[in-house]
Parts: C-alpha cells; sequence; structure tokens
C-alpha cells in the first residue's frame, strides 16, 4: 500500500474523518468466523468523494474445500482457488499488514458487519501464525451507524439494500473489491447525511459504535425471542464490535 496525505476538507463538509477512509472486506468459504476461512480479500481508501485512491485485492488458496453454496455466492470454486490463489498463510499476513498500516496512519477503516470481517480475520491470524490485530481501531460500521441513525426505517439490512437506500451503485454485490468499495461509500453517504448528529471526533464515533452495537445486540435478542425465533433461555446474541 502507499503513502496518502488527504487534503483538508471545506469546513462546511464534515464529519473530519471523511476526508479518506479505509475499506476493507472478505469473501469466505462461509459464515463461521472460528472454522471458515478467507478465499478472497480487498483491502483499499477512498477519498472524501468516494474516488478510490489506492486498492490491493488478493485470492486465496483456502487450503480446504469451498463448499458450493459458498462457491455460488461469490463465485470463486475450489478449483479456482487451488490454481489461482496465494497461499493462505501469505495472503492473511498481507492483509493484516496493509490493514495495520492504515490503522497506523489514523485512517479509519471501513467494513460492513465488521465483527464478521475482522473476527475471521483474526482466528486465520493464528490459524497460520501471523500476529493478529486484536483491537482493531478506528473503525467505521454502516451497519452499525445506519441502524442508529435511521433505527426505523423497515426493510433489511443487507449491504446491498442499504446501498441502494443511499443511492450508492454496487454492480457486483459479493465480490470483496465491489462490497469494499460500496461500503466506504456507504460510510460517506452516511457522513453527508447524518454528520451534524455525530461524534466530533473518530475517537469518539469508535467507541460509541461499540455501545451502539451492543445495544443493537440486547435489542435484536429481545425480538428474537418476542416472535420465538430464539428461546428465552438461550444466550443472547453477541454484541461484541468490532472484533468478537
Amino acid at each position: 500500500m502507499t503513502t496518502w496525505q488527504a487534503e483538508p476538507l471545506p469546513l462546511f463538509q464534515t464529519p473530519e474523518w471523511a476526508r479518506l477512509v479505509g475499506v476493507f472486506d472478505l469473501e469466505t468459504t462461509g459464515i463461521d468466523v472460528e472454522t471458515d476461512r478467507i478465499v478472497s480479500a480487498h483491502v483499499g481508501v477512498l477519498d472524501a468523494d468516494g474516488n478510490i485512491v489506492d486498492a490491493r485485492d488478493w485470492l486465496a488458496d483456502p487450503g480446504i474445500e469451498i463448499p458450493a453454496g459458498a462457491a455460488a455466492i461469490h463465485g470463486i470454486s475450489t478449483e479456482r482457488a487451488r490454481a489461482e490463489g496465494a497461499p493462505a498463510p501469505r495472503v492473511v499476513a498481507e492483509v493484516v499488514e496493509a490493514l495495520g498500516a492504515l490503522f497506523a496512519a489514523g485512517i479509519p477503516v471501513v467494513a460492513y458487519n465488521a465483527p464478521f470481517d475482522f473476527s475471521l480475520l483474526k482466528n486465520e491470524a493464528v490459524r497460520h501464525g501471523v500476529a493478529p490485530i486484536h483491537a482493531p481501531s478506528p473503525v467505521i460500521d454502516p451497519l452499525v451507524v445506519d441502524k442508529t441513525y435511521d433505527r426505523y426505517r423497515r426493510g433489511k439490512r443487507t449491504l446491498s439494500v442499504v446501498a441502494e437506500h443511499y443511492a450508492v451503485s454496487l454492480d457486483a454485490a459479493h465480490e470483496a473489491c465491489a462490497d469494499a468499495v460500496a461500503a466506504g461509500r456507504v460510510a460517506l453517504a452516511l457522513a453527508e447525511k447524518f454528520g451534524p448528529w455525530m461524534p466530533p471526533t473518530l475517537d469518539e464515533l469508535h467507541t460509541r459504535q461499540i455501545a451502539w452495537a451492543r445495544a443493537q445486540a440486547a435489542s435484536l435478542t429481545e425480538y428474537f425471542v418476542k416472535i420465538g425465533r430464539l428461546d428465552a433461555t438461550a444466550p443472547p446474541l453477541d454484541g461484541a464490535w468490532p472484533i468478537r
């Protein structure tokens, strides 16, 4: 990744963190953050207008079979991953390094449903002997932010639905680059719409999201119990953020 320097925004364009954002997304063998593996990854940087400033993509050989259901979603078969993908340990190490560089530069990393990507990456790092990112920060999770500032909007909150709501193009959903860039542009749209009500600093926004995610998990747990989807004696949904 290269070194970036953001140009100051005019005073009316707030919050300040929207000058430059990192973006991060994984496509994987499944949805279990402890046992599933990385298939593809994207780490990039967007400017205040959502233009791509820097980008890097990875295709990994996860070392296991990619289930047909997962391949149907992201389009990467076991055969392709084995033929074209880099060894998983190298991919994991390079993704961790790229994210670490953004965090070290104070650039926030946007990840939609951040606990999934960061938790799976952490577990992959441990699996392959790479020093993991235990406490990624600063992170911006458009899913958490959108639920906070537009709490009562009806409908799903998948990335494709939320991107459409904020007029963000997502032409290749479930492709790591497309999803990462769309999530970053949704974050910028949220900043433009709700900036005056957001915490004034990036550190405070990160900290607030920890509480918001916990409250959202508690509310969803209560709803699932009410409709019978979750037993009242079952453990509540995990609201840890941005990593579990």
